[in-house]
């Protein structure tokens, strides 16, 4: 009698660059990492941008990321990622009124108005996604990536499209490969992370 063993295949490499950029430049990493650039670039000096910056991300990232760890760790979340829409919403509207008490926080306190003007951007967009995500699966992950270049760009300079464009495009391309979403949603998060953050961050700012 012959026995037959199926072992588990290994992603191939394709694969395996796709779930790097996806960890790499996920949401809570992008909006973590957002407030301490604009922060060091906006203050006075960069040690004063660091606090200001690192202030701003422990609302916009730590705080929502270690709402989404409590729900993995209790069965209530399928992944971090937050695969399936249906459990979205909660971890969504806790990681807003996270950024909310942020938001509230830094104006309270006199924060450098390009970091205050990225973390509204940062919330418009949540709310934004929120509100879609009751009718329809929406790429966070490109509306997040879309989003902070569309900010890095206004600061820095046209020149850094030549980086941004590629890393866009690089995350959006990874979601569909990891059949996390379809094109039409990585296109629409795409789509609404620069048309609401450019127009915000500059108007603020």
């Amino acid at each position: 009698m012959n026995v037959t063993i199926d072992l588990p295949q290994r992603p191939n490499l394709t694969d395996r660059v796709a779930r790097v950029a996806t960890e790499l430049f996920a949401p809570t990493v992008l909006t973590g990492a957002m407030p301490i650039v604009i922060g060091i670039q906006s203050a006075a000096t960069a040690r004063l941008g660091l606090a200001w910056g690192l202030m701003a991300a422990l609302f916009c990232s730590v705080f929502p990321r270690c709402v989404v760890w409590l729900g993995v760790r209790r069965g209530q979340l399928t992944d971090r990622h937050v695969g399936l829409r249906e459990q979205r919403r909660a971890p969504m509207v806790w990681g807003l009124l996270s950024v909310l008490g942020g938001l509230a926080v830094l104006i309270g306190f006199g924060a450098p108005r390009p970091l205050t003007a990225l973390v509204v951007a940062t919330f418009a967009i949540g709310l934004t996604l929120t509100a879609v995500n009751l009718v329809w699966k929406i790429s966070v992950h490109a509306a997040v990536a879309a989003g902070s270049a569309a900010v890095l760009v206004s600061v820095f300079g046209p020149p850094l499209l030549l980086l941004a464009v590629p890393v866009v495009a690089l995350i959006g391309w990874s979601r569909i490969r990891l059949r996390d979403h379809t094109p039409a949603q990585v296109l629409a998060g795409t789509g609404a992370g620069l048309v609401i953050s450019m127009p915000i961050f500059l108007v603020l700012a």
